[in-house]
């Protein structure tokens, strides 16, 4: 009989008693006629897995092992049932043999017991690795748990992906359709580009001999243009010739005026301080000897030229009085500002009117219509050149130029505007359509200021290369050029004039000084010196004197 380990129904570990046959051979122990196998020392230990714990398990299996144990016993003592009769037989008979099975039971016994030490501590590692083999299996079901819930992820996301991906295929569906449609309109396109391309060369081709055509009758118009011209020279200077008449000069065009023979000043009757910081134009009113200075200090005054004593002051600049001029009829005053702005002040009420906005940089340039008083025309840094209705408050008309203009006027029918510009060149454009008329190379640098004669056939252009050029009116020709040693310009906008009679011109210096040259003589016939800071500005009043000028400093002077 030996013990063995086998698993119950119930996944409990047992151990089991057999009996082997006389042929088994390892670990075989015969008593009387029976052999016993001694179990090995190694037995195979199955591990079933049981819902119960790992300490009712080795309970379990103790109280088996015990139950296993007290059967062996019963059997044994029927085993040595016979010993025990033949000890009651005669010993002497029996001795010997009695002895020996005695002590071969006795060596049974031991090796039992053995076996049993070897059993019980078998059991106890065997238990120990079935509570470790538990929480091993503990840890794996953790993990199997962990992955499951994994793998469901990982299946949601792939049913979100998919869904995505099958909107994207609709998406890249939608795409390719239009971009077939697209690709259909393109190679339309492209035809009706090919026809159009096609098209337009044969009208180049055209428009190639129309333009020949309006040159050849260009040519034409200019030969009898410049035909007329000569011969407007030859009648002007035979009018001028008749106009000297007691001292009067008599203009000849229609609504002209009649104006005192101008001389040139030689003292100084006033000297004003009429600004703060300086003052950057003045200019008198027409047929009037009230005198419009514009400064830095944001304010224009109207002074009286006789006695030098303020008249008005009209407030409401944003900035810097740049440049001025007044209407006609004396009703109003419009100053060029540094504020980007232009401002029209009603001189009767010494309020402000209007104020012209849409220059985006500072205004330097203002001139008024010589036959309409609402009609303005400004000049900023911004490139633009602006025509205005100031009796409604708004641009009629902008005129985009190839550089910044200095200086503007207009012409005497109030159709074209002379402008002077930063590259030296003075243009002419035409105020309706905003397209250049002419244009010419006035000044090796920057024009200064442009001032028209009261006949309007002469304009003066004064330049920062100390120049001051008369030009004709009609052919932008040069008919005078005029400079002095020590006459310098002071800045970019130095305003020079001219008299109401056309034949003294006035400019001023960086040395304090006025020039007066005679425009018959082509020389320089005074220079008056009064002003300590450079001059900026002259003007000549329209009834032929006084002569004013202003300097950096603030400070008017009125010549006679």
């Amino acid at each position: 009989m030996a013990h063995c380990k086998c698993p119950s129904r119930q996944g409990k570990t047992i151990l089991v008693l057999r009996e082997h046959d006389q042929t088994q051979s390892h670990g075989k122990h015969t008593v009387g006629q029976r052999t016993w196998a001694v179990p090995n020392q190694n037995p195979q230990i199955v591990v079933v897995k049981s819902k119960r714990s790992p300490d009712e398990i080795a309970n379990e299996a103790i109280k088996h092992a015990l139950k296993a144990l007290r059967k062996r016993h019963l059997l044994e003592e029927g085993a040595h049932a016979p010993a025990f009769v033949a000890l009651s037989r005669p010993f002497a008979s029996q001795g010997s043999e009695w002895k020996e099975k005695a002590e071969n039971l006795e060596l049974e016994l031991q090796q039992c017991y053995k076996a049993q030490e070897q059993l019980s501590e078998q059991l106890v590692v065997d238990v120990a690795e079935c509570r470790t083999s538990k929480a091993l299996v503990k840890e794996k079901e953790a993990v199997i748990t962990d992955l499951q819930n994994k793998v469901t992820q990982a299946r949601e996301e792939n049913s979100r992906l998919k869904e995505i991906l099958v909107e994207k295929t609709k998406a890249i569906d939608l795409v390719v359709n239009k971009n077939q449609t697209l690709t259909a309109q393109l190679e339309e396109m492209a035809v009706k580009a090919k026809n159009a391309e096609a098209e337009n060369k044969m009208l180049i081709d055209r428009w190639m001999l129309q333009k020949m055509q309006d040159a050849e009758r260009l040519n034409e118009a200019n030969a009898i243009y410049e035909d007329m011209v000569d011969r407007l020279k030859v009648n002007n200077l035979e009018q001028l010739s008749r106009q000297q008449v007691d001292g009067v000069v008599r203009q000849s065009e229609a609504g002209a005026e009649y104006f005192l023979e101008s001389s040139f000043p030689s003292a100084c009757n006033r000297k004003i301080h009429a600004h703060e910081g300086g003052c950057a134009s003045i200019s008198f009113e027409y047929t009037s000897d009230m005198l419009i200075s514009g400064g830095q200090d944001q304010a224009v005054k109207m002074w009286n030229s006789d006695t030098g004593m303020l008249s008005r002051t009209l407030y409401g600049c944003l900035g810097s009085v740049l440049d001025l001029t007044v209407t006609h009829d004396n009703k109003s005053v419009v100053a060029a500002s540094s504020s980007n702005n232009l401002y029209v002040w009603d001189v009767g009420s010494g309020l402000v009117s209007h104020m012209l906005t849409g220059h985006t940089d500072k205004v330097c340039a203002v001139d008024v219509s010589k036959v309409s008083s609402r009609h303005v025309v400004s000049a900023a840094y911004d490139r633009t050149i602006r025509a205005w209705d100031i009796q409604k408050g708004y641009c009629i008309n902008t005129i985009i130029s190839h550089s910044n203009c200095n200086a503007l006027c207009f012409s005497m029918d109030g159709q074209t505007i002379c402008s002077g510009h930063v590259d030296g060149n003075l243009c002419l454009w035409d105020i309706e359509t905003g397209k250049p008329l002419s244009e010419v190379a006035a000044h090796s640098h920057a024009v200064t200021s442009i001032c028209l004669s009261r006949s309007g056939n002469i304009i003066l252009t004064s330049g920062r290369d100390n120049l001051h050029n008369l030009f004709d009116m009609r052919s932008l020709e040069v008919c005078g050029t005029f400079r002095a040693n020590g006459n310098r310009v002071a800045s970019n906008w130095n305003r020079s004039c001219i008299s109401a009679d056309d034949n003294y011109i006035a400019a001023g210096s960086t040395d304090g000084s006025v020039y007066i040259w005679s425009r018959i003589r082509a020389d320089l016939v005074s220079t008056l010196k009064e002003h300590t800071a450079p001059v900026l500005c002259c003007s000549w009043s329209g009834l032929g004197k006084p002569l004013a000028s202003a300097d950096k400093n603030g400070i008017v002077c009125i010549w006679t």
